[in-house]
């Protein structure tokens, strides 16, 4: 169980409370961007990436910031209440108020969708982007494109779904996450990201596959952009060859930042 007590809280302009935890940074770390992480779907700030990259911040003194979405982990809400646009708020509203200067953001799955819509809201606020299995768009193309005509049905008059996990309790997929969704899709029109880009993205990962990497590559544009696949690697991107190269790619965008 995380220890609630460590946690800091933040109100947002929308009324929402986030927890977060908000490392500073020292020495020569406090010339370079902090870094942001920013989770997935219905995780939580405690999961083993969101904890070695902060491991990794503290031992070369970078500042770095992780939390929960409303409806995740301890910040206050319900999960099945919240959909990307609360949640992209949550994260905007968060680095605006506790973070100095651009800042490098870490997106895993939902998080790699949030940290694009923050890349084309507030690039000022963004040095670079590191992302690991990237899940743009999931609630259209993924969910909503995956329902038969009879679950659209149920979803339009029931107001929710269960989803099968491979990671524990059945998702719950509500209309509303579905159709706000479709005023924060990313793929539809082009989006540049004009600083240094690493996408991360595992052969193995049955969650966010290799195809959505590659249609984000393709549709992004800037000067600095890769693609790095891990042949084996699957969604949860947690082996410590995986960690050490995520930290890995950090380092790399900070060094050309």
């Amino acid at each position: 169980m995380p220890d609630l007590s460590t946690a800091t809280y933040f109100t947002t302009p929308e009324g929402r409370r986030l927890a977060y935890h908000k490392t500073d940074a020292t020495g020569a770390g406090a010339q370079l961007p902090g870094v942001v992480f920013l989770g997935g779907f219905r995780s939580d700030m405690e999961g083993s990436k969101a904890l070695a990259l902060e491991a990794a911040a503290k031992a070369s003194g970078r500042g770095f910031l992780r939390f929960d979405y409303s409806g995740h982990g301890v910040s206050d809400g319900a999960f099945t209440d919240g959909a990307i646009g609360d949640w992209f708020e949550d994260a905007r509203d968060l680095i605006l108020a506790v973070t100095q200067g651009p800042q490098i953001l870490v997106g895993s799955s939902m998080g790699g969708w949030i940290a694009l819509l923050i890349c084309r809201e507030h690039p000022e606020k963004v040095a670079g982007l590191v992302t690991i299995a990237a899940a743009p768009d999931f609630t259209e193309d993924g969910y909503w494109a995956s329902f038969d005509q009879a679950t659209r049905r149920q979803l339009e008059e029931e107001g929710q779904l269960e989803i099968p996990s491979d990671y524990g309790e059945p998702y719950i997929i509500t209309r509303r996450l579905i159709n706000e969704g479709r005023n924060r899709l990313v793929l539809r029109a082009p989006l540049e990201l004009p600083f240094p880009v690493r996408f991360l993205q595992g052969t193995a990962d049955e969650a966010v596959s290799v195809e959505v990497a590659n249609r984000l590559l393709g549709h992004v544009s800037g000067a600095d952009i890769r693609l790095v696949l891990v042949k084996g690697a699957d969604h949860r991107f947690s082996t410590d060859e995986c960690l050490d190269l995520i930290n890995g790619m950090i380092d790399e965008v900070m060094s050309r930042v």
